[in-house]
């Protein structure tokens, strides 16, 4: 079956797999939509791990059950694409995103484990959840990065009124700035290197105002919230965004860090120590707040549909992996059909 692999460093190709079997506790998934995360651009731009099929924020059906009784050919899902043991301390006590084991065979993210940008899928039973038919396959698609969003703000504990600045204006802090609105955030700030995306924020009415993260924002913004904001919450992950977060809290405030270095960094922790700030590190999702982002989209609570640029088919993704990398386009989400 059609596929896209990494081939080497930001290069892509579209090539052939074996397609999946089902083995005992699997479900066969024909894939729908397949998102495209700021994880897999880490893979793309190192080019590494060679011959990774991505993708693992996807839609599909439901092509075979295996074991799972309460699912049916047809069936509308979704999956939390990890692979927790289910034994440790942690899975025991639904904190499966500490599992020692969750990324070692993750779909997409692993070798062992091809994603959905390809056909069809051979996922982990219990981890498969099945979705309201009145969800479109855009929206099934959405709910993987929009519970990364949903776990950060969990941790944030916003409060009414609060002040609350998001770093990137990537998929991961805009879903972050739609849920802040939610939780009655009195003021949502972004700021964004990309202009273009950072006046899409405001235009999608997620934001009050974005801040260009080119210029020295620090005097201005600690000015303008009369000594710093509540809540930040970094979805850059690069030195410079880090210490913004830390130089732009109030004292006693809270930094969610929720970009990803692979490379160590330097902080100013004399601010953090000066300021007793409270200071977490955000990754992944509960089950629970998955299956809550199931039910936030098709409750229509939020619209995530409003997030995604553009729709393509396999020999389409590099050229998109490039759009969404270029900084000089407004594009935040687009998605993948492996069908079209």
């Amino acid at each position: 079956m059609k596929c896209v692999k990494i081939k080497n460093q930001k290069l892509l190709e579209v090539s052939e797999i074996k397609e999946p079997i089902l083995e005992k506790g699997n479900v066969l998934i024909d894939v729908k939509r397949c998102g495209i995360c700021g994880s897999d651009i880490h893979n793309w731009v190192s080019g590494e791990p060679k011959g990774l099929v991505m993708g693992h924020e996807f839609s599909g059906v439901v092509v075979n059950p295996g074991d799972r009784k309460d699912l049916k050919i047809g069936d509308k899902v979704t999956a939390l694409p990890i692979s927790p043991c289910g034994k440790c301390e942690a899975c025991q006590n639904n904190q499966i995103q500490y599992c020692p084991t969750t990324w070692d065979k993750a779909i997409g993210l692993s070798l062992s484990n091809p994603g959905a940008l390809a056909t069809r899928l051979s996922v982990r039973a219990d981890m498969v959840l099945k979705v309201p038919d009145t969800m479109n396959d855009n929206e099934i698609a959405m709910i993987e990065p929009i519970a990364v969003s949903l776990h950060a703000i969990h941790l944030a504990d916003i409060k009414p009124n609060d002040k609350v600045l998001v770093i990137g204006a990537g998929i991961i802090g805009l879903g972050c700035a739609m849920l802040a609105k939610q939780q009655k955030a009195g003021f949502i700030g972004i700021s964004e290197t990309n202009q273009k995306r950072g006046l899409k924020a405001i235009n999608l009415d997620l934001v009050h105002e974005w801040y260009d993260a080119k210029e020295e924002l620090v005097n201005k913004l600690m000015k303008k919230t009369k000594g710093g904001f509540d809540v930040v919450i970094e979805c850059v992950g690069n030195e410079r965004a880090v210490n913004s977060a830390l130089s732009l809290v109030k004292p006693g405030g809270t930094v969610i860090l929720v970009g990803v270095s692979s490379t160590p960094i330097s902080i100013y922790s004399v601010l953090a120590v000066m300021k007793e700030l409270t200071i977490k590190g955000s990754i992944a999702y509960t089950k629970e707040e998955f299956e809550s982002c199931i039910h936030l989209i098709a409750d229509k609570k939020v619209d995530v549909t409003k997030l995604i640029d553009d729709i393509v088919g396999l020999e389409d993704v590099q050229n998109s992996y490039e759009k969404l990398t270029s900084g000089m386009d407004d594009a935040i989400k687009i998605l993948v059909d492996p069908n079209q």
